[in-house]
Formats: structure tokens, C-alpha cells, sequence
């Protein structure tokens, strides 16, 4: 290995680097971006007319660049991919020429029977310089030609793909975002701050607010009116209906109609083409569960039926019966999690179980109100920007207090572990995969005597998957049924408080009255926002509190469409009608998904326990009861039978755990897919995981 050889390929690498730097780091984004526009700006300038759609796709993406800066960089990728497309070309053709040159015989006595056949492409006679430049140069065009291309049509594919997933959410979030509108139309607020507020609430609203973003620019930077602003913010939205929306909404605006019964028309019919959406996702979920069960669980299970057959029948097929289970399955189950996901997505579950930690109730918010004390106060930006000034330095008062915040948050989640735990679930997995690891490895070394022996540590990685899946199925199940329950109580709440506050009392009293009725779990939660209040902080505070240590996006919309009613008007009875029957909505499709799903996930278990009884009889009977060669069965038979080649003990005892891997795999991923299909959640899939593994490890490793 010289530099001649080398020195190409480290060229390729050194001109990728900077590429896949620029992804994390800012300023090498920046040196290229200035490179780029030098180089191809002009060039970049002079097309810009021709392809409208490529700007519309970067604007209706959100992209943070400028069109001349996306296309500058898309010509400098593309020109690199095909430097890089080129080099490699090269090596690729040489490897290509080297393998040919070798003797055919040599060929047919290395690959393997089936592939025998190849081995009379060898034998290439050597070429002479001419033609051997000409080769390694029609490759490195080709190569190249296409490298480049491809770089090229992926970069301005790509905005377009996010446009589409943005679109997908925008109209999945769209009746929510709806809701909270005429809610706060419905509170006194002005429209053009209604519209500002929407804006900030993209954590909570996902992108259909974030689309609001666009008109705030518009308003803030240009100095546009709302209705113009409204007007640029529909023409870049890339989901047609929120242009739709748009559209009605700035001309209603302009005619001066009545902009709350605009909004709760379109309210209901946005709630009505939810639920027809729902149905429509639920039908195809239907399809994708049969189609699983088919493909996935009854395809496996024929395929690994007819190897072993073939196998009995005298031919090796124990090569490719473990590269399908150890392959092939494992693949197409998580390509299946993948796809299903996609469509999961469209349901838009309304709760996030393990989402803001619980203990970040006092610290996260008072340190946001910090800031904006500080602000207040003249001083610079609370991250310490250099283009404000410095931050002031705080009081010492101020530092003890935050470190004995710190202190007591890290003392109360170890003091209450089960607490913890059962409130973020992740964290089960940061305790129980490493001791399953160190169990593992304590048997590796038994294990690697005299070569690796699967059957020594094969159970113990079975059995700490089972407890490792367990675990986090207790505690999320835990922390998911808490929060579901006080979920189902919000409705009751808002009513109560809507029917107190129209009596005339303020929300404070509103919730110091409605705390001493029956609302379930949320009765706990509703008297830590009391004790807030009475210990000084003000509702909205106490409130953010509450949203903090649910974290589930139906929470938060309630407390965010509160928050901000509270700061427009104090008779907060529609907005709390409104926000009641938002959430009795969203519960009822949550209630009708859940039976729906129910006969898939019943689907997914009758399959996997099918492929499970099939597996079990191969293994615990068939294969134990064939004759260990087929000497032995051409005896027992009397005849010159030799058809059945049998299996040596050794062959049996491979199949055997072959099997049991098989179902180890199978049941996992079938777990998920069964968690998946029920409630959307992969997570939730751990529970059926556990049962279908524990299930695999009982009849395998103690009934076998």
C-alpha cells in the first residue's frame, strides 16, 4: 500500500469531512455557505426565475436559509459528490478488475455450491494501458455522473419531503389550534395578539402554530397589517386545508362578520373531519394488522417449516433457516415498527407518559420568571448574549437559593426512588440493562471455551430481557394510568369551574371551591395549585407548576389556553366551556381508538402464539425424533431409502436453539407491534413484549 493507492481515497474522506461537520457545527456551516455562494452564487442568480416550486418548497419547509444560500450549497454537495462519486468509481472498478483476473477453478473451489455458477466470469485476461485508462475512466465518469446527480436531486427533493410531514401535522393539530383561537377570541383578546400568542405556543400546538411564527415576522419585520400578514402566511403553508383556513379566516376579517361564530363553525367542522380521518387511519390499521399476521407471522413460520424439511430432506439449509432468523426477521419486524409509526402519527395521541420530569416543578418556573424580572429590570438577556451585555451578577441570596433548589430536587428523586421511576419509566432502563449486561458478561468467559457456545449465555440474555421489559412495563403502565385518569377528570373540572366562575366568583375562588368536590387523582394536584396560591406564587405560576408535573399535550393546552384567557379577561366561563369541550372530544376519540385497536392487538397475540405452538412442536418433537443419520434410517426401514438424510445429534441441538431464538425475536417485535397498534405508543408494546418473551422462555428453557 502505497500513497498512489491511498492518496485518492484520502482525498474522498478529507472533501466528506467538512460536509459532515457542517451539520453540528455552526461555523463550519458558515465557511462553506460563504464558499458556496462565491463559487456558484451567480450562477444560482440567473436560474432563480426558472423553478418557483424549489423556493415555495424551502419556505413551506421552514428551512432557516435563503433560496441563493440552499441552491449555492446544493451545487457545491453536488460537485463534491461527484469528485468523491468518481474516486470511489475507481477503486470499485479496480476491485472489480482484480477479482476477475482470478482462475475460475480457484473461484469454484471458494464460493459456496449455489454460487458456483459465477465462477465462470473469471479468468480475465490482462488489459492493456490503453484500454485499462479508458475503463477506470468511463467508470469514474459514470460514477461520478451519477453521484453527483443524486446529490443534486436530494438536496431539493428534501425540502419538499419535510413540507409534506409538515403538512401532515398542520392538518392533524389543525382542530386543536382551532379550538385555542375562539377560545381566546372568545376571552376579549385582540386579534393581533391572539395571533402572536398562537405563535408562541408552537411546544404545545406543534406545527400549525408554529405556521403563526410566519405572519408575527411579517408583522414585526415589514411593518405588514394582520390581514397581510395572514394572506403570506396562507400562501406559504404547504397543508391546503390551513390555506383554506386562511384564506376564510382573512375574509371574514375583512367583512367585518362575526369572527367567534366563524371560528366555532369551523371549529366543529375541522372536530367532524377529525373523526372521519380517524376512522379512515383505524380501517388501515385493520389492513396493516392482517397483512402482518400474514407476512410477518405466517410467512416466518411457512418458510421456517419448508427449510426444515428440506434439511430432513438431505440438503443444508441451517445456513440460510439462521441468516432468516437472525436477519431477515428481526429487519422486516422493525421495518414494519417504522412504517406503522408513520401512520400511528396520524391520530395524534394526546398524551406524552414520559414527557417533562414531575421534579422540575418549582426550579423550571421560577427561573423563567427570573429572566423576565431581569429583562424587566433593563438588564441583558438571561443566556448572557454579548449583544446585550453581560447579565448583571445575581445576589448571593439569589445563587444559594437556586443551589438549595438543585440540592432538594437530586435529594427527592433519591429518596423516592419507586416514586422516580414510576414517573419518568426511562429511567428503569438506565438501572436494569446494565446489570443485565454485567451478568452477561460474567458468563462470556464459560461461554468462549473451546469456541462459543450460544446455550450458555443465550437464556441469561433471555431472561434479562424479559426483566428488563417487565420493569419498564410496571412503571410506565403505572405512570400512564395515573395520567389518564386525570386526563379524563379535565372535562369534569372545566365544567365546574365554568358553572362557579359564571356565578360570579373569580377563578382563584373557582378553584378553591371546585378542590373540596370528588375529581379523582386530579383532586391531589388540584390542592397542590392551591397550596401554590396560598403560599404566595400567582395561578399562572401555580398553573405552569401543574402542567410541569403531568407533561401531557392535553394538559398543557388547557393550562396554556388559561394562562392566557386570565391576562385578557377575568369571566373566563366560555373559555372554559370551550376548553371542556375540547377535551371531552379528544378523550372520546382516544376511547373509541383504544376499542378499535383492541381486536388487533388480540390479532397479533393469537399469531404469535400459533407461530409459537408450530416452533415448539419442531423443536420438542420433530426434530428430537428424527433418526441422528441416515444410516440409522435406512436400517429401522428396512430399504435402501437415502432421501432422508436425518440429523446428527449436534444438527438437532442447533435447530433446537434456533428455534428458541426465533421465538425470543419473534415475540419481542410482535410485543411492540401489539403495544403499536393498540395505543400508538411503542412503548406500550413492552408490556405484550415481556409476556410473549417470558412465555418463549417457559416452554423452551423449562418445558423442552
Amino acid at each position: 500500500m502505497n500513497l498512489v493507492t491511498v492518496g485518492p481515497l484520502a482525498v474522498a474522506v478529507v472533501l466528506c469531512v467538512p460536509i459532515l461537520l457542517a451539520r453540528y457545527v455552526d461555523r463550519v456551516d458558515r465557511v462553506l455557505s460563504r464558499i458556496a455562494i462565491r463559487l456558484f452564487g451567480g450562477a444560482v442568480d440567473a436560474v432563480r426565475g426558472e423553478r418557483p416550486d424549489r423556493q415555495a418548497a424551502l419556505r413551506a419547509a421552514q428551512l432557516p436559509t435563503t433560496g441563493r444560500d440552499y441552491g449555492s450549497k446544493t451545487l457545491l454537495y453536488a460537485a463534491t459528490a461527484a469528485v468523491v462519486g468518481s474516486i470511489l468509481g475507481v477503486y470499485a472498478t479496480w476491485g472489480l478488475l482484480v477479482l476477475l483476473s482470478i482462475d475460475p477453478e480457484t473461484m469454484r473451489a471458494a464460493l459456496p455450491g449455489p454460487l458456483a455458477a459465477l465462477a465462470a466470469v473469471g479468468g480475465l485476461s490482462s488489459l492493456s494501458l490503453g484500454r485499462l485508462v479508458v475503463l477506470l475512466g468511463g467508470s469514474a465518469l459514470t460514477f461520478g455522473t451519477v453521484a453527483g446527480y443524486g446529490a443534486y436531486w436530494l438536496r431539493w427533493w428534501y425540502p419538499g419531503y419535510v413540507a409534506d410531514a409538515r403538512a401532515r401535522r398542520i392538518e392533524a393539530g389543525l382542530p386543536a389550534l382551532v379550538a385555542f383561537i375562539y377560545a381566546l377570541s372568545r376571552s376579549g383578546m385582540a386579534f393581533p395578539e391572539v395571533v402572536r400568542v398562537v405563535a408562541d405556543q408552537q411546544d404545545t400546538y406543534g406545527e400549525a402554530a408554529a405556521e403563526f411564527s410566519v405572519a408575527v415576522r411579517s408583522m414585526d419585520t415589514f411593518g405588514t397589517d394582520v390581514i397581510t400578514a395572514l394572506q403570506t402566511m396562507g400562501r406559504r403553508s404547504p397543508d391546503p386545508q390551513f390555506r383554506e383556513f386562511t384564506e376564510n379566516l382573512v375574509s371574514v376579517l375583512q367583512s367585518g362578520q362575526g369572527l367567534s361564530a366563524f371560528l366555532e363553525r369551523q371549529y366543529q367542522d375541522y372536530r367532524e373531519d377529525a373523526e372521519s380521518q380517524q376512522e379512515s387511519a383505524l380501517d388501515l390499521l385493520g389492513t396493516l394488522a392482517e397483512a402482518y399476521v400474514t407476512v410477518l407471522v405466517a410467512g416466518p413460520l411457512f418458510l421456517i417449516t419448508i427449510l426444515v424439511v428440506m434439511g430432513i430432506a438431505g440438503d443444508d439449509t441451517f445456513g440460510q433457516l439462521r441468516t432468516f432468523v437472525y436477519l431477515v426477521l428481526p429487519v422486516a419486524n422493525i421495518g414494519f415498527i417504522v412504517y406503522l409509526s408513520t401512520v400511528t402519527d396520524r391520530l395524534d395521541p394526546s398524551s406524552d407518559v414520559d414527557g417533562k420530569s414531575p421534579d422540575v416543578d418549582t426550579p423550571a418556573v421560577d427561573t423563567k420568571s427570573a429572566a423576565v424580572e431581569l429583562q424587566a429590570d433593563g438588564g441583558g438577556r438571561p443566556d448572557g448574549d454579548a449583544a446585550t451585555g453581560p447579565a448583571p451578577t445575581p445576589h448571593p441570596n439569589v445563587e444559594r437559593v437556586r443551589y438549595y433548589r438543585l440540592l432538594a430536587g437530586i435529594r427527592d428523586r433519591f429518596g423516592h426512588p419507586i416514586r422516580t421511576l414510576v414517573e419518568r419509566p426511562t429511567l428503569t432502563l438506565v438501572l436494569t440493562v446494565p446489570i443485565v449486561l454485567a451478568v452477561v458478561a460474567n458468563r462470556l468467559p464459560t461461554a468462549l471455551e473451546g469456541g462459543f457456545d450460544a446455550t450458555t449465555v443465550d437464556d441469561t440474555i433471555a431472561v434479562g430481557a424479559f426483566g428488563v421489559l417487565t420493569v419498564f412495563a410496571i412503571a410506565y403502565e403505572l405512570h400512564r394510568r395515573r395520567l389518564s385518569a386525570i386526563e379524563g377528570a379535565v372535562p369534569d373540572l372545566l365544567d365546574r369551574l365554568a358553572s362557579v366562575n359564571e356565578a360570579g366568583m373569580s377563578i382563584v375562588t373557582s378553584i378553591g371551591r371546585v378542590r373540596e368536590s370528588d375529581l379523582g387523582p386530579l383532586g391531589p394536584e388540584l390542592d397542590r395549585i392551591w397550596n401554590d396560591v396560598q403560599w404566595g406564587a400567582d395561578l399562572q405560576t401555580a398553573l405552569a407548576r401543574f402542567e410541569a408535573r403531568v407533561g401531557t399535550r392535553s394538559i398543557s393546552r388547557v393550562v396554556t389556553l388559561l394562562t392566557e384567557s386570565m391576562k385578557a379577561s377575568g369571566n373566563l366561563e366560555t373559555t372554559l366551556r370551550i376548553a371542556a369541550r375540547q377535551a371531552a372530544a379528544d378523550r372520546r376519540l382516544e376511547r373509541e381508538r383504544k376499542q378499535a385497536m383492541v381486536e388487533y392487538m388480540v390479532v397479533v397475540y393469537v399469531s404469535f402464539l400459533v407461530f409459537l405452538f408450530i416452533i415448539a412442536v419442531l423443536a420438542g418433537y420433530l426434530i428430537p425424533s428424527l433418526p441422528t443419520d441416515g444410516a440409522e434410517l435406512s436400517a429401522a426401514s428396512g430399504s435402501g431409502i437415502s432421501g432422508l438424510g436425518g440429523f446428527s445429534q449436534a444438527s438437532a441441538d442447533g435447530y433446537a436453539i434456533l428455534f428458541f431464538h426465533a421465538t425470543l425475536v419473534q415475540g419481542t417485535l410482535s410485543g411492540l407491534i401489539a403495544g403499536q397498534l393498540s395505543t400508538g405508543d411503542i412503548r406500550a408494546g413492552a408490556k405484550h413484549a415481556a409476556a410473549m418473551v417470558g412465555l418463549s422462555v417457559l416452554i423452551f428453557a423449562i418445558l423442552l
